[in-house]
């Protein structure tokens, strides 16, 4: 019997066999388009992309190699090949299919010819699709989302991490500098260095695998839990592909929910400079600066790019949804009892301590008994940290003879934040009876406790640090004939510190609040600034850390047609890697404790780890070229197997099969099947002390009287971790009807069964008893006293809201562990139509995804739990759509993005989300030629969040952590307005 999104692909299928009978008498009466042509002398690129908005045909031509080249007039009625070959005549280049793509290469040329445009050999300039080691083919079965630099450049965005978050595939609950700490997804508060990554499909980022032209960068955050894509500057970016498809048979086991592969700009020819600035509402401001220069000989290429990119820090008090305080909103007011002025707490009572006073001369009658001041954690905090960057990217390629080319590649970037942070808990602090300013309400003349925020004299928390990332790439290539082989090592080495000052240290805090003298003593009965600053100084702490991550690898390839078919050529590829891996905590310096400054070991973690690696990978085309039949105008199977061995999980095997069908010109159904394999990351293996917390907490519970219930919890790893299996496929088509030019159309229906899944039930704190048939297998209820007396002498234990142990109602165990089963299934879409309009080109245009479900479960008997739609995980709906114009001087853009409504289940009462909607654009100008110095210039005005709307409320509550909106899938920057100059010499 079908399940519910099953029958929904079977619906979608069947709606696709409609639409080819519909197609097919017009696809075969039309098997060309001509379209008539009347483009003047120009530049090679704006003639190109005038032919590919008028034909519909998806061309990919690289700046690099088009740049700075004329093109000749073209006028008269031609077909989108003949044209674009009119117009590449004469100018070293040529164009070729590659899939449903016609991309633009340079054009072979013989040995010894003197050319200046580059390399000669041809192989050299095939261009590799990512999703397959077949050169010179796309992936079979499968849809590349590709976003190129007019993409970039239209968007408004500025920077990789940005860019890549436009794309619906991508869930922001992943490690990024708006979710540090302020997430429910467990590796957030494993960004120790402010960076970015990208999750496909909401399954984690460890599940997506992130290349630097086809290499693993170095491994970033705490415990290497993700690529930092926000070390590749977007200035040297050629274009992105992600596949949104497992594809560990081709990239290794990392590859479950697919790759994104970011590809630089390796044969740029010319110079270009761009200059933006960038201010949003709250002073935070960006600016941008970056050169580019590229250069070609006879037998090589070289390329340097340099970009320098600043943010300012956004401020939580410039965005009133940024607060513990939601009753404006209609929820809970969660601020706590750490406020200046505090609260004392004696004999069991809390006392309020009055405002407009300084703590010197503060009696018991002023007190106020039974209340409490109440202290927002956000209060001079920052929600986004300055960030500042310098990256180098450069590359050379050199031809030592016909057949033998040497390559290499480099990329730098240093990024450095500092941030106003949290204080994420306290405690109460004891003050005896020798401090001067000491006031005993209930007159036992004992020392009493006072909960009182020190950020009130010290300044706010603040993390400040660095990020430094290396990588290397070194390469040979030989072209055998009609064969390539390929040798290449590749290195890279990322390096993080951070501290945290304005700590309080508790032992120095300890001796200022017994000091007899009030010139010296701490003072905290007051609003702040009571304090004499030499003792603020005395008290101040901090700490400080450093990790590194190590990743070096080669790899032996070879690629090339095994046979000629009446279809055209059967072509393998196969290859050997071997990769290291390890990640290095460094010493912590913890000012915090102690009265000197205390030096702490490295966090054990794991050793380094090894892997080898073997693949291959066939295509053989079944008909096409020279062999077609009716209903078979080309037919192209695929299938690849990759086999890793691990030096600490052992060895695994992954296949993947594709197939593209083209029954009639225009239309294409394909599909893939594949299974993946993630080994457990550094992190996850770690098993030291470190690791381990347990606390007390009140979570909503509906068979309590109350509503709530007073839990154990203990969070960590656990020991008993397996890798994670799981197999995906897909079906999908595409369309470009020859009676409707200019549309396209991709469809795509996926499937995810994701087997012992690593993740941590923490994430759903709040739904544990709300849910219990779900979570059972890791509640213990009405645990013994025993088993409550080892939480609470544990040094591991925080009880932050001070609930006895007679309280206790239940232990949960929500260490980091294997899920048994997360089935997710959905839809892509991607649908595009072009033409000509008011003197120039126009796309409407809109992508999206819709995820059907997204099932968990933690046992194979435990009852199934649909999360798609629940506040932590993806939204069932997000659409990006687009129109856009331009023509051969003006340009305009205008992009829509729409997130769907979903729902809280933090609460006692669930509370919906509402959907958000906001509004990007960008209206451009560039100089055409022969204007002297200002010749190539275009000046693009921006706008993201044109309308400044604030993300829909949201009680986001972690507990120790609360905020008004989710910022897994928004963004509080609100407006962005930008003016970016870039010229091209």
């Amino acid at each position: 019997m079908f399940d519910q999104p099953f029958a929904r692909a079977a619906h979608w299928l069947g709606a696709t066999a409609i639409t080819t009978v519909l197609c097919a008498t017009a696809a075969q009466a039309q098997p060309a388009r001509e379209v008539d042509y009347a483009l003047p002398a120009q530049e090679l690129a704006r003639s190109l992309r005038e032919v590919s908005l008028r034909s519909g045909i998806n061309l990919i031509a690289p700046s690099e190699i088009v740049s700075g080249k004329q093109a000749p007039p073209l006028n008269g009625r031609y077909g989108a090949r003949q044209a674009i070959e009119l117009l590449l005549d004469g100018s070293g280049l040529r164009a070729s299919f590659v899939g449903d793509a016609l991309v633009i290469s340079r054009a072979p040329a013989s040995a010894g010819s003197g050319d200046a445009a580059g390399p000669q050999t041809a192989a050299s300039e095939t261009i590799t699709v990512t999703g397959t080691r077949i050169r010179g083919a796309a992936p079979v079965g499968s849809s590349v989302i590709r976003i190129d630099r007019n993409d970039m450049a239209r968007s408004g965005y500025v920077t990789t991490q940005d860019i890549l978050q436009t794309i619906p595939q991508n869930f922001g609950g992943a490690p990024n500098e708006g979710t540090v700490a302020i997430s429910l997804d467990p590796n957030s508060g494993k960004n120790t260095g402010n960076g970015s990554s990208i999750n496909l499909r909401g399954l984690g980022n460890e599940s997506t695998l992130v290349l630097l032209n086809g290499d693993r960068p170095p491994l970033g955050g705490f415990a290497g839990v993700f690529s930092d894509i926000s070390l590749i500057p977007a200035s040297a970016v050629e274009r992105i592909e992600v596949l949104a498809d497992g594809t560990s048979a081709i990239y290794g086991s990392d590859a479950v929910a697919g790759v994104v592969n970011v590809i630089p700009r390796l044969r740029f020819e010319g110079a270009e400079t761009s200059f933006r600035v960038g201010t949003a509402d709250g002073d935070s401001q960006d600016l941008l600066a970056s050169q580019i220069v590229g250069k070609g000989w006879g037998s090589g290429h070289a390329v340097v790019a340099y970009e320098f990119y600043r943010r300012s820090a956004l401020a939580a008090s410039e965005r009133n949804f940024v607060t513990d305080d939601l009753s404006r909103f209609g929820g809970p007011d969660l601020r706590g009892p750490y406020a200046s002025p505090g609260n004392i707490l004696a004999g069991g009572q809390t006392f309020a301590i009055p405002s407009g006073q300084d703590g010197t001369n503060l009696s018991p009658a002023d007190l106020l008994p039974g209340r409490v001041n109440l202290g927002d954690g956000w209060n001079m905090v920052d929600v986004l940290p300055m960030q500042r960057r310098h990256s180098v990217f450069a590359a050379v390629t050199q031809d030592l003879s016909s057949w033998l080319r040497v390559y290499g590649q480099g990329l730098f970037s240093s990024r450095h934040f500092d941030g106003r942070s949290r204080t994420i808990s306290d405690t109460p602090r004891t003050v005896p009876v020798t401090n001067p300013f000491y006031v005993d309400p209930i007159g036992t003349n004992q020392p009493i406790q006072v909960q009182y925020d020190f950020g009130a004299d010290l300044g706010r928390e603040r993390s400040v640090g660095s990020v430094k990332g290396y990588g290397l790439t070194l390469g040979a290539q030989a072209d055998l004939g009609r064969w390539t082989v390929d040798l290449r090592g590749n290195y890279g080495h990322q390096q993080e510190h951070n501290s945290i000052l304005n700590r309080v240290n508790s032992a120095r805090l300890a001796l200022a609040l017994a000091d007899p003298d009030p010139a010296t003593a701490y003072n905290p009965f007051g609003e702040g600034g009571s304090t004499n600053p030499a003792t603020v100084d005395f008290v101040r702490g901090s700490t400080s850390s450093s990790n590194r991550g190590t990743v070096w690898s080669s790899t032996l390839r070879a690629e090339g047609p095994l046979v000629s078919l009446r279809a055209g050529d059967l072509r393998i590829a196969v290859g050997a890697e071997y990769r290291y891996e390890r990640y290095r905590d460094g010493k912590t310096i913890s000012d915090t404790s102690a009265l000197e400054p205390v030096i702490l070991p490295p966090i054990p973690l794991p050793d380094a780890r090894r892997i080898r690696a073997a693949y291959g990978e066939v295509l053989i085309p079944i008909f096409g070229g020279g062999l077609t039949v009716p209903g078979f105008r080309r037919l192209d199977v695929s299938a690849a197997v990759r086999t890793e061995h691990y030096s600490d999980f052992g060895t695994t095997t992954n296949p993947r099969f594709g197939v593209n069908w083209e029954p009639l010109a225009g239309i294409r159904l394909r599909g893939t099947y594949g299974t993946s394999f993630r080994a457990p990351s550094f992190a996850n293996l770690r098993q030291d002390p470190g690791t381990k917390l347990l606390f007390a907490f009140i979570i909503p519970d509906p068979q309590s009287p109350t509503g709530q219930a007073n839990i154990l919890v203990e969070r960590g790893n656990d020991p008993e971790l397996r890798p994670e299996t799981a197999t995906t496929w897909s079906i999908g088509t595409d369309l470009e009807p020859a009676f409707l030019p200019g549309f396209r159309a991709n469809l795509t229906y996926f499937s995810i069964n994701y087997r012992d899944r690593i993740t941590s039930p923490a994430a759903n704190l709040f739904n544990f008893l709300v849910n219990r048939d779900t979570y059972r297998a890791i509640i213990t209820d009405n645990p013994s006293p025993e088993a409550i007396a080892a939480f609470y002498a544990s040094p591991f234990f925080v009880n932050p809201f001070g609930i006895p142990p007679d309280a206790i109602t239940a232990i949960v165990d929500a260490r980091l562990q294997n899920l048994s089963i997360v089935r997710q299934s959905g839809l892509d879409a991607d649908v595009r139509y072009a033409f000509d309009a008011l003197r120039g080109h126009a796309e409407i245009g809109a992508a999206g995804t819709y995820i059907f479900k997204i099932d968990q479960a933690f046992t194979p008997t435990a009852p199934v739990n649909n999360v798609v739609d629940v506040l932590g995980n993806p939204v069932d709906l997000r659409i990006r759509g687009r129109a856009l114009w331009n023509n051969d001087r003006w340009g305009a853009s205008l992009f829509v993005n729409y997130l769907d409504s979903y729902t809280n289940l933090t609460n006692v009462t669930p509370e919906r989300i509402h959907s958000w909607t906001t509004v990007d654009a960008q209206i451009s100008y560039r100089v055409p030629a022969r204007h002297g110095p200002v010749s190539g210039l275009r000046i693009a005005l921006s706008a993201t969040n044109l309308f400044d709307s604030d993300p829909p409320y949201a009680a986001y509550n972690l507990g120790l952590l609360v905020t008004g909106y989710d910022p897994d899938n928004a963004s509080p920057l609100g407006r962005v307005i930008s003016l970016q100059m870039t010229k091209s010499w």
